[in-house]
């Protein structure tokens, strides 16, 4: 059970990437949400297997968010009741959101011989050709490839008018293009803001009281989970500018003082003192 009304939720991949540990910036803070028992859900682009690896790292066993809202995982036993209509996997609750990820494989690809366009799928590269086009480790790009959702992918020549094509051809048949940091994306029905949704109601009922949520990001990429989010924290680049688009979209949002985890730190420190 909470001991404040509070969830922080945020992208692991960006702030705690897989080759080094949690720094020093974020241990007071990650204390501070141990000691009150402050949840600290990953949403993120990643895979489950991916967040796992982050998750042992860093003594995580809160809910978390997979695949761009693809599917939420919630571990057995974090609440009393099974949330309505998840599946018990392994030691988890899951919850998804989007069609099956073999699916939107085979979707891809007829898709894209539809709009005459070429792509190349994370289903048909090597865990080493991914490592090589993404510049994750090897551990964590083979855990890249162990999908369920949504399928990353390049197009082979000209981007612009491809991914028009595409979007066109997948869209009459509820499939959904969309630009990632470093890859386009494909799948069916991921929705990060009903994953939150989901996963805040069942903060609500086990409290019996309001629980708020507090997002933190960076980029434009972010915009889906900080609008989700019942406040927004936007946290500046490493130069110290801000993504104007992203603030231009969330004009009530609150800018962290820093950027990367030490701003992410400060945003969360603040978070818990609104609330003490």
């Amino acid at each position: 059970m909470l001991s404040l009304p509070l969830v922080i939720l945020t992208e692991p991949l960006d702030l705690f990437p897989p080759q080094s540990r949690a720094s020093d910036a974020a241990a007071d803070a990650l204390h501070q949400m141990a000691r009150r028992s402050v949840p600290l859900v990953f949403a993120s682009r990643g895979t489950r297997t991916q967040l796992e690896l982050i998750r042992r790292r860093m003594d995580n066993q809160h809910p978390f968010i997979t695949e761009n809202g693809g599917g939420l995982f919630i571990p057995e036993g974090h609440f009393r009741a099974r949330p309505e209509g998840a599946e018990t996997i392994r030691h988890y609750h899951q919850v998804s959101f989007a069609r099956p990820y073999a699916k939107a494989c085979a979707a891809l690809e007829e898709m894209a011989k539809e709009a005459g366009v070429e792509v190349v799928g994370f289903h048909q590269m090597s865990a080493r050709e991914i490592a090589e086009n993404s510049g994750l480790p090897p551990r964590f790009a083979e855990a890249a490839r162990l999908r369920e959702y949504d399928e990353p992918f390049f197009f082979v020549g000209e981007e612009q008018e491809s991914s028009r094509k595409l979007a066109e051809a997948a869209k009459a048949d509820g499939w959904r293009v969309t630009r990632g940091r470093r890859f386009w994306h494909f799948s069916g029905g991921a929705d990060l803001a009903a994953a939150v949704r989901r996963l805040m109601e069942a903060y609500r009922a086990a409290r019996h009281a309001r629980v708020r949520s507090v997002a933190i990001g960076s980029s434009i990429h972010d915009l889906p989970l900080l609008a989700a989010a019942g406040r927004a924290v936007v946290l500046p680049a490493p130069g110290g500018a801000f993504d104007e688009d992203l603030l231009e979209r969330l004009p009530a949002a609150r800018r962290a003082p820093a950027p990367g985890v030490e701003g992410w730190s400060a945003a969360v420190l603040a978070a818990l003192g609104a609330d003490s």
